[in-house]
């Protein structure tokens, strides 16, 4: 069974930066789909970054202060959060998509930002 272990959480002032990490138990390629969504408590899971090969794309709320990288050699999804917003408090959640059977999510890792 593929496990990704998410780490990195916590709690922060906006303005501050924090960086989620994701490992994979399984082997990934550049054709390994790799995204973070969140969902922040009364909402539904939200698309924040997701990437394959060389295209990615992010959620218009957090573009220009995320970034979503990957080190394909040490099977890891890392997301970059700049200039945090008390509305980026989340649970931050890493998806890995191998192909149409085979895909799998984290558990989790919170996210607080305080004003």
């Amino acid at each position: 069974q593929v496990q990704l272990v998410e780490s990195g959480g916590g709690s922060v002032q906006a303005g501050g930066s924090l960086r989620l990490s994701c490992a994979v138990s399984r082997d990934i390629y550049s054709s390994t789909t790799l995204g973070w969504y969140r969902q922040a408590p009364g909402k539904q899971r939200e698309m924040v970054a997701s990437g394959t090969g060389g295209y990615t794309k992010y959620a218009t709320s957090v573009r220009g202060r995320f970034s979503i990288s990957r080190n394909n050699a040490e099977d890891t999804v890392y997301l970059q959060m700049n200039d945090l917003k008390p509305e980026d408090t989340a649970v931050y959640y890493c998806y890995a998509k191998w192909s149409e059977r085979l895909d799998a999510w984290g558990q989790g890792t919170q996210v607080i930002v305080s004003s």
